[in-house]
């Protein structure tokens, strides 16, 4: 199976593997694990920041980072196709008290025009706005890259109204390599910034929470709460430091692989890219209705031996990653542009 679902179905590769078998370990909730305390002030020096905080996931991350920062009864400011809206079951509701707004863009780009209108006033009759919080890359942007000089002009007004600034930063890395902008020059705008290790980097666990001592103190009580809180962990961290290691640079193979495979998809009728563009490694695109669903798409590629997930009832999105090859993507290619080629992809 070529397999396009995600970067999250990557698989340790040899060096990983040795790595994490040979780690030195200690409990990590007694700040015992070296290797654990290893990667932390590794991943915060390449942001630039005071700390960090080794987590399981990107949805906890970005929860600790909300929850250190607002209080019950607080509202956030979000882009509405965000995954902290769309995919996290609104934990930030569930276990903290708080209120998401989300603000439509066309182009998932906030603008201190489009967020200005959605900021309370001082009023006991509403909600306190606390916070924005960006995404870097877009997943359902297609992977694209939020341009660094909105990013900048967003972060300056939003600091000049007093609000704090989160960056869901899961696959900052592929933005970093694709525009040749480090983690820390993106970094260096947000209070607190969340990156992930276990999607484009190759690890099979953790993401980590950058910012300032303070706050990744704070932040560590939450993942206590939350029963994040690892013991042994480095042999999960040792994953994740041997990716920051070898696999960053290697991005670029992902991003040729997936304009490559989106050039194959424009040029197949009945097939449109969505958005146009592709900036890193993710590719959306859409299904002409006359020709079926995304799901029907879906399941005649699995059966012919390529894995890519609907994304909408025409919408179908691909994700490379170190897993598959550029004679791999080549091969999908073939097999998308020959199921197209039927008269329809389901039974219409």
């Amino acid at each position: 199976m070529i397999d396009l679902r995600s970067d999250t179905v990557t698989r340790p590769t040899p060096g990983m593997r040795q790595a994490m078998a040979t780690a030195e370990v200690g409990d990590d909730v007694y700040g015992d694990d070296p290797t654990v305390n290893h990667l932390e002030r590794r991943v915060a020096d390449l942001l630039g920041m005071e700390a960090a905080l080794y987590v399981p996931s990107g949805t906890m991350s970005n929860q600790i980072a909300l929850r250190v920062h607002c209080q019950p009864g607080d509202e956030f400011l979000i882009e509405a196709e965000s995954h902290v809206l769309r995919y996290e079951q609104a934990a930030y509701a569930q276990f903290f008290g708080l209120s998401a707004w989300p603000v439509t863009t066309a182009d998932q780009v906030l603008t201190p025009e489009l967020l200005a209108p959605h900021v309370r006033p001082q009023s006991i009759h509403a909600p306190c706005t606390r916070l924005i919080s960006l995404e870097q890359t877009h997943n359902r942007g297609g992977g694209s890259v939020i341009p660094y000089d909105s990013i900048e002009r967003v972060c300056q007004w939003a600091r000049e109204q007093g609000l704090v600034r989160h960056l869901d930063g899961a696959r900052l890395w592929n933005a970093a390599v694709a525009t040749g902008i480090s983690p820390a020059d993106w970094a260096q705008h947000f209070d607190t910034v969340s990156v992930c290790f276990s999607k484009g980097l190759g690890a099979p666990v953790g993401s980590a929470l950058c910012g300032p001592r303070t706050v990744i103190e704070r932040a560590r009580r939450v993942r206590k709460a939350l029963g994040g809180g690892m013991r042994q962990a480095g042999l999960l961290a040792a994953g994740a430091l041997y990716a920051l290691e070898n696999h960053v640079e290697r991005l670029a193979e992902d991003h040729a692989n997936a304009k490559r495979l989106a050039a194959a998809i424009a040029a197949t009728d009945g097939l449109a890219l969505d958005p146009p563009h592709v900036d890193t490694n993710i590719v959306i695109f859409s299904v002409d209705e006359k020709l079926g669903t995304a799901a029907e798409f879906v399941s005649r590629l699995a059966e012919l031996g390529v894995a890519v997930n609907a994304n909408g009832p025409q919408k179908v999105r691909a994700v490379t990653h170190l897993d598959v090859s550029t004679e791999q993507i080549d091969e999908a290619c073939s097999i998308i542009a020959g199921v197209m080629s039927h008269e329809s992809v389901g039974s219409r």
